[in-house]
């Protein structure tokens, strides 16, 4: 790392903070790039707005036609999509720093399996409503990252014993959610298949508001955190000598980045593969070390409103799901890792 990308920023009371100018300029080009997204996706539609008349109607400009389709139809969406992408980057960061793995993702773990077994079971078992759908994909996604912790400890959480159980479990759950398919009678299996999916259709304020509590409670607790984060990438010993909590520290990342992946997964169904590249795509344009939670959780949410804007302009709005457009990048990108792991000799 070059010395000239940190910046030494001096506070009242004689405090410093450590800046790296790097990781902040590309923070803000993120938020930047979802934000004009954003306006873009509002925009577009079987009723086409201009980004022009879309920031009139946001500060209350618009007609009644374009505020309600701005602000009661499409605004909605768009929040849940970033909150959402923020979610699973920052949760995706978690796991890949606890495990010390870039596969450690909830992904790979089997945390949105679980989430999908939870939904299957309210669907399939109890014909359920959408909100006891999305508390079962939550009761889901939790159970399953309990279980995970469990099964991985061992004198501690480490690295790849967390991410060769996390597969293991996957690999069960996904086997359950099979058969509990082939048990659903046709109504309620193509009502599966579409959460499956994992889209952003149909969303609206009453998805935005959980997802904006949980996210207001769980980032600022991951970023307090930050620091004992960072040390235990040092090794256990070292942190421990710093003064460190590591198992309290991982404990309670991992516990926030379960209910982060679970609740992110109750609200749109399982959209793949955004916790897995959106933390490794964030480090490669930080060039720093460490987590890197904020520019991934940046990279989560410009990455999943990137990916609904594309499916609409491609394909119609409402016509292909925003999973399916995040599952084909996503493989893409984990193949190419798989590729690069191996050639480094790391797997």
């Amino acid at each position: 790392m070059k010395a000239t990308r940190i910046r030494a920023v001096r506070i009242r009371g004689g405090l410093s903070l450590r800046v790296d100018a790097r990781a902040c300029t590309v923070v803000v080009l993120l938020v930047l790039a979802a934000l004009a997204a954003s306006v873009a996706l509002i925009g577009t539609g079987d009723f086409p707005i201009s980004a022009a008349d879309v920031l009139r109607t946001l500060t209350g400009d618009g007609t009644r036609i374009q505020e309600y389709i701005v602000r009661d139809l499409r605004l909605p969406r768009v929040l849940v999509g970033l909150l959402v992408g923020a979610a699973l980057g920052l949760g995706g960061a978690l796991f890949q720093s606890i495990s010390r793995n870039p596969l450690g993702s909830p992904d790979v773990l089997g945390l949105g399996q679980g989430a999908t077994a939870g939904a299957l079971v309210v669907i399939v078992l109890f014909s359920g409503s959408a909100t006891a759908v999305t508390l079962g994909a939550l009761a889901g996604g939790l159970v399953t990252g309990f279980a995970i912790y469990l099964l991985a400890w061992k004198r501690g959480v480490h690295g790849y014993r967390l991410v060769l159980v996390g597969i293991g479990v996957s690999a069960i759950v996904t086997a359950v959610n099979g058969y509990l398919l082939t048990k659903a009678d046709i109504v309620d299996a193509a009502r599966a298949v579409v959460w499956m999916t994992g889209s952003l259709n149909g969303r609206d304020w009453t998805q935005v508001w959980p997802l904006l509590v949980l996210c207001a409670v769980l980032v600022p607790l991951v970023l307090v955190n930050a620091r004992g984060l960072l040390m235990t990438e040092m090794g256990d010993d070292l942190s421990y000598a710093l003064g460190v909590r590591v198992e309290r520290v991982r404990m309670v990342l991992m516990v926030s980045a379960v209910l982060l992946t679970s609740g992110a997964t109750a609200a749109v169904g399982p959209v793949g593969f955004v916790a897995l590249t959106a933390p490794q795509l964030a480090r490669r344009l930080t060039r720093s070390p460490g987590p890197n939670l904020v520019p991934a959780m940046c990279m989560g949410a410009t990455l999943l409103i990137v990916a609904d804007l594309v499916s609409q302009r491609a394909f119609g709005a409402d016509q292909l799901p925003v999973g399916v457009v995040t599952g084909v990048i996503g493989g893409a990108y984990l193949l190419w890792l798989l590729v690069t792991e191996r050639r480094a000799g790391r797997i």
